[in-house]
């Protein structure tokens, strides 16, 4: 009897009213869940052949906002039509959300700091939540980032990370939005998409000193005068929206250091952020040409050995 009552009382619910409240709901996020997907074609054929990759991810975007905030707005008029019942309903599933959701709500709303474009977007190579490499994808709750390698000065123990450069290792890692609150977002690309880089290089006191410091120069001029030019009007750009008072210097410089042992020169230049392992490997194979033909070794630890103590070796004979 107890079972054949709670049907009844289920069936009477799902009768009138709150039957047709059901289906205006479904039908509400099936239309919606339609047009979202039309819209989206519309604008994947609109946009062929087009290199407006993030014109397309900022469009999906929108799309999906709208259709979260259309079904929203929709199933609280279809629920809650009465202005009398919509403050209390308003109260309860503000209240229930928010503390069942809080790291959700936390990185939806790192979402829509994301969107406003001033942290990072979509191509952007970036370091957040100790992990970096390139934004491929945003989404309300996570961002996935197409991981690089560190080099060895940078490598950490955790994640751990085999490629000792700053090429992709293939992993695909995401990470939640709401970690901009946390710890700082390192934006590699935003105004000034270049890097400084540096190579250090010990040389002898006995060696021609300023002759090393000729080649080290000639040999980074010839490599990175173009990226210079380049990257002269984003540092023009940088200077004056952030005010800084000095305009930093892109021109390779080397600067010198003294050791114990030898002359240590720190050969300075700027690199793009895409190619910067292949433009130091020919730097490198340049630099040690140019070395060679002068008769400049690169130095090293060494040990001398001053003396030897005296051994003793006894023979036994047997008869």
């Amino acid at each position: 009897m107890a079972r054949g009552a709670s049907f009844a009382f289920v069936y009477r619910m799902l009768n009138g009213e709150t039957e047709q409240r059901v289906l205006l709901t479904l039908a509400l996020i099936a239309a919606i869940i339609v047009v979202s997907w039309l819209v989206q074609t519309l604008m994947r054929v609109a946009l062929t052949g087009h290199n407006e990759k993030r014109v397309s991810f900022w469009g999906r975007q929108i799309v999906r906002l709208l259709g979260i905030a259309a079904v929203i707005i929709g199933i609280f008029e279809i629920w809650h039509p009465s202005p009398k019942t919509a403050g209390g309903a308003i109260g309860l599933i503000t209240a229930g959300v928010a503390i069942a959701l809080q790291r959700v709500i936390t990185s939806f709303a790192a979402y829509l700091i994301l969107l406003r474009g001033k942290v990072f977007n979509v191509g952007d190579r970036i370091t957040m939540g100790g992990v970096r490499g390139d934004v491929i994808a945003l989404d309300f709750m996570q961002t996935t980032v197409l991981e690089i390698g560190e080099t060895p000065g940078e490598q950490q123990d955790a994640p751990s990370v085999w490629i000792t450069a700053r090429q992709y290792t293939g992993r695909l890692i995401r990470v939640t939005n709401d970690k901009i609150f946390d710890s700082p977002v390192y934006n590699f690309t935003r105004v000034f998409p270049y890097l400084w880089e540096e190579m250090q290089l010990p040389i002898s006191y006995k060696d021609n000193r300023r002759e090393a410091e000729r080649i080290l120069l000639e040999v980074a001029h010839k490599h990175t005068d173009e990226i210079v030019r380049e990257a002269t009007p984003h540092i023009e750009k940088l200077v004056k929206e952030y005010r800084l008072a000095t305009t930093p210097e892109i021109e390779p410089r080397v600067y010198m250091r003294l050791t114990d042992n030898w002359v240590n020169f720190s050969l300075r230049f700027l690199i793009r952020i895409e190619g910067g392992r292949a433009l130091k490997d020919r730097i490198s194979r340049d630099l040690i040409d140019g070395l060679d033909a002068a008769k400049i070794g690169i130095a090293s630890g060494t040990y001398e050995i001053v003396g030897m103590p005296k051994l003793e070796v006894q023979v036994e004979h047997r008869a």
